[in-house]
């Protein structure tokens, strides 16, 4: 029963971080007004806002104007709730307040995630704001210490700052975009130096590969622009619940 609980909480969970992921980057209140068709305006009843059921009962299309509901929407749903109930059966044994930061600072990472492949932003309400939520919360998080939170945050953050003013003042380029070194801070906070690291080289790995894609298929060329913090965002995510473990694999294969 617990855990359809937090299957369900994760469902709602998600579909108020939809209202995040659209509304945030245009300024607009996640309160009022109420959910309502980006297309027509209408507002959205009840009953068509219950989470991946009503996408489903209304074929996913709006009521009204029959204007097709963006597939995301139940994905992040249900993306969030398996990522709630991954925490629950993963953490909960081990620390009920844990569990509870854990998923606050995956809610926070996924919001995060998809408005920076929508957008290409990272906005500081969720980066430097998640940052203060769990440089506070490192005093009594038993997973990791407030000396690895606040060094790793900072230090994470002071790393990516350099890299940032690096392309900036020898390339002339932005080979990052600032957001990064502020969710540097938000990612070091709650993750700790060690996972930390593994969700850097994930990140880098990943956009790696799909840089290469885009190179090989889409013809781009090296300056082709990528939202690094969705990397970043997958690679904290993987590394938050098995990072400790790639980091023993990766030893492993270096010192044979």
């Amino acid at each position: 029963m617990e855990e359809i609980f937090v299957i369900i909480f994760g469902l709602i969970i998600g579909s108020f971080l939809n209202v995040v992921i659209y509304r945030i980057p245009l300024n607009k209140s996640l309160i009022r007004p109420g959910s309502y068709c980006a297309s027509c305006n209408t507002p959205v009843k009840p009953f068509d806002n219950i989470p991946v059921l009503s996408f489903i009962f209304l074929g996913g299309r709006c009521r009204k104007c029959k204007v097709k509901i963006p597939i995301i929407h139940p994905i992040i749903e249900i993306f969030t709730a398996f990522a709630f109930w991954l925490s629950f059966i993963w953490f909960f044994e081990y620390s009920i307040h844990y569990t509870v930061f854990t998923m606050l600072f995956l809610a926070i990472l996924i919001a995060l995630t998809f408005i920076d492949l929508f957008h290409m932003i990272l906005p500081d309400e969720l980066t430097l704001g998640g940052a203060i939520i769990f440089l506070i919360y490192s005093f009594f998080n038993q997973g990791i210490s407030a000396l690895d939170s606040f060094g790793t945050a900072f230090g994470g953050a002071l790393f990516f700052a350099g890299l940032y003013f690096f392309y900036l003042k020898v390339r002339k380029v932005e080979g990052l975009g600032f957001g990064d070194v502020k969710m540097m801070l938000f990612l070091g906070a709650y993750l700790g130096m060690v996972k930390t690291v593994v969700a850097i080289m994930l990140a880098s790995f990943s956009g790696l590969i799909v840089g290469i894609f885009f190179i090989i298929f889409y013809k781009k060329d090296l300056k082709y622009a990528l939202p690094f913090g969705t990397f970043l965002g997958l690679g904290s995510f993987l590394s938050l619940f098995w990072g400790e473990n790639i980091m023993l694999f990766i030893r492993s294969v270096v010192v044979g």
